[in-house]
């Protein structure tokens, strides 16, 4: 299976990323099929400078982006109409406590209102 990924490149401590195609079993640091663009995050405007042509036609091969990278394209506007992907995991035992504290802080919002 392709994958649109970031591949980090750049400095110590401040990292810069490349926009790559690749199978996704292989190291990210490895040989890749094509490169898609750039992401600076340190800059607020013009740190994602993708390729659209290419990232279309690689998504038309069947390549899936990676959440990271589907939230980068709806943000700049490649990809309408998705909603953003939760990139980071969270586990089941997580999840409780964070759905607990929500019930614990609902009465409080209440009261002070």
């Amino acid at each position: 299976m392709l994958v649109i990924r970031l591949q980090r490149i750049g400095k110590k401590k401040f990292p810069t990323y490349r926009l790559i195609v690749s199978e996704k079993t292989r190291d990210t640091r490895g040989a890749y099929l094509e490169a898609l663009g750039t992401f600076n995050p340190h800059l607020k405007d013009g740190g994602f400078l993708p390729e659209t042509e290419r990232i279309n036609y690689w998504m038309g091969k069947g390549a899936q982006p990676s959440p990271t990278i589907h939230n980068l394209l709806i943000k700049s506007g490649i990809l309408k109409g998705l909603p953003k992907k939760k990139s980071v995991y969270i586990s089941k035992k997580r999840a409780a406590k964070l759905e607990e504290k929500k019930k614990q802080a609902a009465p409080k919002e209440a009261a002070a209102q």
